[in-house]
């Protein structure tokens, strides 16, 4: 789940079963799946936004789809998060790099399929993200009005 913050999974979403460990967990980080009891900003912030336009989860995914364009989590030794933008500038320019050829590839694969579906993006929910602290809730709803998502998830 994108911006898997556990309560919103938990209790909006309402995904259940059990999170596997990863083979290399990081000391500082375990792994807690459903049952972390920690927020995590960017997913209660999207999330939050997401149950208030729409309080319904069915509706919402019956229009939406969520991807993080950068799906994997990068931790420094002391088990603080490295958000793409402090990783090295060539280790991120080929990280990137992945992230964009897999977005194309999915694209292909729905238009192969006849699948009309767009591709859209928002502002990173993240309070790393100087945008986000000045106001994210209404930016984001800024950008799903101008995309026209706001009436399909008022049906």
């Amino acid at each position: 789940v994108p911006f898997g913050e556990a309560w919103h999974v938990r209790e909006w979403l309402g995904v259940v079963g059990r999170v596997k460990k990863p083979p290399s967990e990081h000391p500082k980080r375990p792994v807690l799946g459903l049952t972390c009891p920690r927020a995590e900003v960017s997913g209660a912030r999207f999330w939050g936004l997401i149950r208030t336009l729409c309080p319904d989860p069915r509706l919402f995914f019956r229009h939406c789809f969520v991807h993080n364009h950068c799906p994997l989590l990068f931790l420094a030794s002391s088990g603080r998060n490295l958000p793409p933008a402090e990783l090295p500038p060539a280790a991120r320019r080929h990280l990137l790099g992945l992230c964009d050829r897999a977005l194309q590839r999915a694209r292909r694969a729905l238009a192969a399929a006849g699948l009309a579906v767009r591709v859209e993006g928002l502002p990173h929910p993240s309070p790393r993200n100087p945008r986000a602290n000045r106001g994210w809730e209404e930016l984001a709803k800024a950008r799903l009005g101008e995309l026209g998502v706001l009436e399909l998830l008022g049906e």
